[in-house]
């Protein structure tokens, strides 16, 4: 099974690091594997660390952190033979990379097979001026991003949220905006279910920041038609902040397709094998919540089966 990859980016002191210390702590009982710059900001409590070797700090929870030495295909080469298997990859960015080139490397087709990118998450300190967005660097951190989380609003004024979001949105930036506090992220955003399996584990209570969106699920026993998908989606689109999901089409049957959508961008990709006793096809949608219905959904999706 793959292991999709979730890649942090944002400027330098932006707070990316509080976001991974915040998924560490908080992995709700999935086995996340950090790839970071500098092992002395992961603020790990000692009680949770298991052990540590090979430059791997091993957390009691099932998580990991190690720090990014050399080669980053190398590394991730090394989490990916690990038992067990992370299900998840994130990796911290240098507050100077243009994570572009990240992003090529990370289109090595044996790494893209393994480890897909899935989400690029871009962290952006809420009191950065409007006008700091004229910068390259930044500029590029954004227009990458399928989410861009707003962190230290506690320290900036009131407005500074809005103000970030206009100047966000002057850049015709697609991503979903979202606040970080204390760099706690909807994790229905960065970790979005398969459409395939339902959660092993209980969740336990949502957090407030969960409490802003809900994800709506659709199944088919048929196939669905590429170009119909692309019209539901472009009348979807306005309301998503992610979709994700597996199906045959009628164009190529018998063969599963990954479908991504985020940032507002849409991704197709070869999947696996279908399973066995599992619909045709299935999507789950992740919206705000009361944005989107289950009949407007579930009326505009039928209309991508075979004979809808």
């Amino acid at each position: 099974m793959p292991v999709p990859v979730l890649l942090v980016t944002g400027f330098l002191g932006a707070g990316k690091t509080t976001v991974v210390n915040h998924l560490l702590a908080h992995a709700d009982g999935r086995r996340i594997a950090a790839v970071v710059n500098d092992f002395g900001a992961i603020n790990i409590d000692a009680e949770l660390i298991a052990g540590a070797s090979d430059g791997v700090v091993s957390l009691a929870n099932g998580c990991i952190c190690c720090s990014l030495e050399g080669d980053l295909l190398r590394t991730l080469s090394t989490l990916l033979r690990r038992d067990p298997r992370p299900e998840y990859i994130v990796i911290e960015t240098s507050g100077v990379a243009d994570p572009s080139d990240i992003v090529r490397n990370l289109m090595d087709p044996v790494i893209l097979r393994e480890a897909p990118l899935e989400t690029v998450l871009c962290v952006m300190d809420a009191g950065t001026s409007p006008a700091a967005l004229d910068d390259a660097l930044l500029r590029s951190q954004l227009r990458v991003a399928d989410i861009v989380a707003l962190s230290k609003l506690d320290l900036a004024d009131g407005g500074a949220g809005v103000r970030m979001r206009e100047a966000i949105r002057a850049q015709r930036v697609p991503a979903v905006v979202v606040e970080a506090k204390h760099g706690e992220i909807p994790s229905a955003l960065l970790f979005p279910a398969p459409a395939d399996r339902t959660p092993a584990r209980d969740p336990g209570p949502k957090r407030p920041t969960e409490e802003r969106f809900e994800t709506l699920s659709w199944t088919s026993e048929h196939p669905i038609s590429l170009p119909r998908l692309q019209q539901a989606i472009g009348k979807l689109a306005p309301k998503l902040a992610r979709a994700k999901g597996l199906f045959e089409t009628i164009e190529q049957p018998g063969r599963q397709m990954v479908f991504q959508f985020a940032g507002g961008r849409a991704t197709l990709a070869p999947g696996e094998a279908p399973a066995a006793g599992v619909p045709r096809s299935r999507i789950v949608f992740i919206a705000e919540l009361g944005v989107l219905s289950k009949a407007e959904l579930d009326g505009i999706m039928e209309g991508c089966v075979a004979g809808g």
